[in-house]
């Protein structure tokens, strides 16, 4: 089963500069997408060759995540957003539209497609927001730890890992929202004590790289100055069948369609 994820950064927009054709030529079974900023429908009339859960979110042309599944792989139970899982209360606006879970029960498998908060590093209101959430992330992945053995949460994390996952870490530590040490720190748990794999870095090993988002100002895709902050994060259960991991870098600037490039992985489910 092969597994895409790209913040497709305004999928009306991407559409425009080619991501059909790369949907074509890549045929994933499982399409994730962040960042999507438009509405239920208008996704489900784009993808109309996927079955498409999605939420939007309630911030007009903000966020929006989506989980697209290819006929023929059945679709069964679905969670939109945190709230139902953690407890009884609404999501804050600025919550919504990240966070979107589908079980495929042919290969006993939840997927999420999950949107994390960029944050700004000198808006404490900005950063407070984000851990919050991120808070409410770690409640969610204990839960479906406990619930699922196979769980795959893939998306744009808005954080790098190690200084492996940025071109100028040293210019952006502790300085940059996603390259914050407190930031840092909660994948450090996921990917320690709590257990989960970033499959992407187990598949490629200690190289550096390979990145996924580059910013749009001056040349930073032109010089790979980029970073790494779109993942596949599975159980060990499910990361133990992935035999290959490809970015879909575009081959120069003015062919991409998102700022960030696809992430795809292959998985050999029974």
């Amino acid at each position: 089963m092969l597994v895409a994820t790209c913040n497709v950064n305004g999928i009306r927009a991407a559409v425009r500069k080619g991501m059909l054709d790369w949907v074509a030529q890549r045929q994933p079974d499982v399409l994730l997408l962040q960042e999507v900023r438009a509405p239920e429908e208008l996704t489900a009339e784009i993808l109309e060759d996927f079955q498409v859960v999605q939420q939007a979110a309630e911030l007009k042309g903000r966020a929006g995540v989506a989980v697209a599944v290819r006929p023929g792989i059945e679709v069964g139970k679905t969670q939109i957003g945190l709230a139902s899982g953690l407890s009884d209360d609404a999501e804050p606006p600025v919550d919504t539209g990240r966070w979107v879970e589908v079980y495929l029960p042919e290969v006993d498998t939840v997927v999420v497609s999950a949107y994390l908060h960029s944050g700004v590093a000198d808006d404490e209101q900005k950063m407070a927001a984000k851990y919050a959430h991120l808070d409410r992330v770690a409640l969610r992945l204990d839960e479906l730890q406990q619930q699922h053995g196979r769980v795959l949460v893939a998306g744009d994390f808005n954080i790098v890992h190690t200084a492996l996952d940025i071109k100028n870490y040293k210019s952006n530590h502790n300085k940059t929202a996603g390259v914050l040490d407190r930031e840092i720190a909660y994948l450090d748990d996921w990917f320690g004590q709590r257990g989960w794999v970033d499959v992407h870095r187990q598949l490629v090993g200690a190289e550096q790289g390979p990145y996924t988002w580059w910013s749009q100002r001056g040349r930073a895709f032109d010089n790979d100055a980029g970073w790494r902050i779109d993942y596949q994060m599975a159980t060990p259960q499910l990361a133990e069948t992935a035999v290959s991991a490809e970015v879909d870098r575009a081959d120069s600037y003015d062919t991409r369609w998102s700022d960030h490039a696809p992430l795809c992985i292959t998985y050999q489910l029974g």
